[in-house]
């Protein structure tokens, strides 16, 4: 089923592909006297662009669409690219046609271009040979597809070197901002400790003595400070790592921070299988750290966990109706940027200001 709209998809880019190649090549003659000016140019690029929307290429693949004279250049070579597939396109209707008009003759008995459809071996005959040229017919629209998307990447594409030398800077950026979110995770829980843990068991240690001098009511307050002190080491331990995700999966996982936080949380997390040990860690991170967030700082009364599969992508949203106005310039948000960067996904954040605050983090699976 998913080849068959492939192919209809296919199918439309060369048929529209045609039209397209029409309005160039008008394009081409009204604004050959003035070429080089910078409407002309701007105007090519936005033919360039709905034909790069056309055959589904990535607009950060084609360095050159500010290039106006490579794209001007594109649209010549492509001019006759979209004839060669006006010509496929009408092979295919004409074929079409010819076995509807067929198989109505073959129901009717009635003559076709004035033979006679009642002989089993002719339709046979003639069914096979319009089989052989439907094939043909498709294998032409698959080939102009593929020969557009060439062509394009061949004349808008950048140089190879320059993508791979932008793709290394990318690498070296996102090392470093790993680095960067190792080394602010670590100070944050340094601080957690320091700020929290340490000084609740030094006012633990200090009731505890106080009571062996003879106050043992205050026993029952050093008991309540050393449970305190328990849910705060169980908290420092799973924002360092969640070790139930291992064993639980990433829903159970959430479902545990749903629990602990402060403000309602329904998760909604529905996954065909277990996505790779990175992605759920990270996924796991995002999760928390938007909810903590909108905890803390957006006054949400309700949060809400969405995690699902999206072709090859898991796709994290955590959305609140707090009062907005959140920025990735934060330490947290900016940490769960650089996290999700690091495994080559997409990390957005809307919070305009008055609310609601949207998270998204889009993590490749394969």
């Amino acid at each position: 089923m998913r080849s068959v709209a492939e192919g209809a998809r296919r199918l439309g880019a060369v048929t529209l592909g045609t039209v397209t190649a029409a309005v160039e090549l008008v394009f081409l003659l009204v604004t050959l006297p003035f070429l080089g000016r910078a409407r002309v140019e701007a105007a090519a690029g936005r033919l360039a662009g709905f034909e790069a929307w056309r055959l589904r290429l990535d607009p950060a693949e084609l360095d050159a669409m500010g290039d106006g004279r490579r794209v001007l250049r594109y649209l010549a070579l492509r001019v006759p690219v979209g004839v060669l597939g006006g010509l496929v396109v009408l092979l295919l209707a004409f074929g079409l046609r010819e076995a509807a008009r067929l198989g109505a003759s073959w129901v009717a008995g009635e003559a076709y271009d004035g033979m006679t459809p009642s002989s089993v071996p002719l339709v046979a005959y003639v069914s096979v040979g319009g089989l052989v040229l439907l094939f043909l017919a498709l294998s032409g629209v698959v080939g102009v597809h593929a020969l557009e998307r060439r062509l394009a990447r061949r004349v808008l594409a950048g140089d190879p070197t320059v993508a791979l030398e932008r793709r290394i800077a990318e690498l070296a950026e996102s090392r470093a901002g790993i680095v960067a979110a190792v080394d602010s995770e670590r100070r944050r829980i340094e601080r957690d400790l320091h700020d929290g843990l340490q000084q609740r068991l030094v006012a633990l240690s200090m009731l505890i003595g106080r009571s062996r001098r003879g106050r043992p009511e205050l026993l029952d307050q050093a008991h309540g400070e050393a449970q305190q002190a328990l849910a705060e080491l169980r908290e420092v331990a799973w924002r360092v790592y969640p070790s139930g995700l291992d064993s639980l999966g990433l829903g159970e996982a959430l479902a545990g921070v749903a629990e602990r936080s402060g403000v309602p949380v329904r998760v909604a997390c529905e996954l065909p299988e277990r996505p790779p040990m990175a992605v759920e860690t990270a996924a796991y991170f995002v999760v928390s750290e938007a909810v903590t967030n909108a905890a803390k700082h957006a006054g949400a009364d309700a949060i809400t966990v969405d995690v699902r599969r999206e072709g090859t992508m898991l796709v994290v949203r955590v959305s609140d109706d707090g009062v907005g106005g959140a920025r990735l310039t934060g330490g947290g948000l900016s940490g769960l940027r650089r996290r999700v960067a690091a495994l080559d996904g997409a990390f957005e954040v809307i919070s305009p200001p008055g609310g609601p605050t949207t998270v998204t983090a889009e993590l490749p699976c394969e």
